[in-house]
């Protein structure tokens, strides 16, 4: 939920609004990722590290393999879906209303989010990169009084929406021990972030994101413009005569409760299953693929906002 742009003024509130008897707790210390891991013999051979691995004390490894060798496209685009998602929150998109950043500089603005958050899982957040990183995204929120709960249900996104979309359109199902890594870590990062609250289980944090969206999602001008920016930047990645299409594809993959929180059409049944076969006639093909040796969660060469990132470019050079 990264926000920028000159027209806020900093809030003298707290960055994170939360009642006075919200429970701050304390960061853990846990061992970075190993920068140079080394797979097992075959296709599964990421698999059978990750299985050897704690997901409790060794999160950080878990998720970069997850992210950065076994699933780094379906990780983005499930990320983008997952930002998208937050949108329907008109208390999220009022405010991201307010900043401009979308109808202004919507790339941008999710340039800057992508990379905060792939320098996290790359290098870990108690790396020097990864304290840079969450010290530009705090100092971004700082800007802004946001409510804890708005911050804590975006933080559920990145939790757990990748894991639904990987075990949907993946070419693998997950191991529980990457569905665990993926809550141990960004509850980690919510802690650093200064997010109280978090609830200490997989289970009890998948209940609360359930529950807000229950009681949250629904219709606002807001909830449409932001959503209709975002759509707008998702439709530019493409050529001009595909955008009818990839509007399409769009409305097709979200649910009936996004569509309605943005009052945007409901999706084709008809595009949704093309949509939903393109994506696993992608995933037998990747399955057939040999192992990915080099992570790509850290960087992004053809970075439209950032060419040749990471090169020549720093953590706190972002969102400026």
């Amino acid at each position: 939920m990264t926000t920028t742009g000159p027209r806020a003024k900093r809030s003298r509130k707290p960055a994170v609004v939360a009642p006075p008897e919200a429970r701050i707790e304390k960061a853990g210390t846990f061992p970075g990722p190993d920068r140079d891991p080394h797979p097992k013999a075959g296709r599964n051979g990421w698999l059978k590290v990750i299985e050897d691995l704690d997901p409790v004390t060794h999160h950080q490894d878990i998720l970069r393999i997850t992210a950065g060798y076994e699933f780094p496209w379906d990780y983005q685009r499930s990320l983008e879906f997952a930002l998208f998602r937050t949108y329907c929150v008109p208390t999220i998109s009022e405010l991201l209303a307010r900043t401009g950043e979308f109808e202004h500089r919507p790339q941008k603005r999710y340039d800057d989010t992508s990379l905060l958050m792939a320098e996290l899982i790359e290098h870990g957040y108690d790396a020097e990169r990864g304290r840079e990183s969450l010290r530009n995204i705090n100092r971004m929120h700082g800007k802004y009084s946001i409510d804890n709960d708005d911050m804590l249900y975006v933080l559920s996104t990145f939790v757990y929406d990748p894991l639904d979309w990987i075990d949907n359109y993946g070419w693998r199902r997950l191991h529980p021990k990457e569905r665990l890594a993926s809550f141990y870590f960004y509850r980690q990062v919510g802690i650093r972030m200064g997010i109280k609250d978090i609830p200490e289980s997989f289970q009890e944090f998948h209940r609360f994101k359930l529950e807000y969206e229950r009681k949250m999602f629904d219709y606002s001008d807001d909830n449409h413009a932001i959503g209709t920016y975002t759509l707008g930047l998702f439709k530019s990645w493409y050529p001009k005569a595909l955008g009818p299409g990839v509007e399409k594809v769009v409305y097709s993959l979200i649910d009936d409760r996004m569509a309605r929180a943005f009052g945007f059409p409901k999706g084709s049944p008809r595009m949704r299953a093309m949509s939903e076969g393109a994506l696993r006639m992608r995933s037998a093909l990747v399955r057939r693929l040999p192992k990915r040796r080099v992570s790509v969660s850290g960087g992004n060469a053809s970075n439209r906002t950032y060419p040749g990132y990471p090169l020549g470019y720093r953590p706190r050079d972002l969102g400026v």
